[in-house]
């Protein structure tokens, strides 16, 4: 049976991550109060921050910026897009 948490992000029921997926007590906070699709959709968001700005997640100061957004997202401020950014869908009518 999968643990259920309710969701900060999604505000609602929602199936758990099975560990904390980050290290700290941000980790366990994450754990603790976002579910499994909501930490996917934040991977889906990093990657689009990543590639979009041309980071390297081997710099401390892109790992720290990653984790400010990764807050931002999961927990209610809201993430931005990087400037220009056009979503697929959007661009393909372009």
């Amino acid at each position: 049976m999968s643990r259920q948490v309710h969701c900060a992000r999604l505000q609602k029921e929602a199936e758990g991550l099975p560990r904390p997926p980050y290290p700290g007590p941000l980790g366990q906070r994450i754990f603790e109060q976002i579910s499994a699709s909501a930490w996917q959709a934040w991977l889906e968001h990093q990657t689009m921050l990543i590639n979009e700005n041309r980071l390297s997640p081997l710099d401390p100061a892109t790992r720290k910026f990653l984790a400010s957004e990764m807050e931002k997202f999961l927990f209610g401020e809201g993430a931005e897009k990087p400037a220009g950014f056009v979503p697929p869908s959007d661009a393909k009518e372009s």
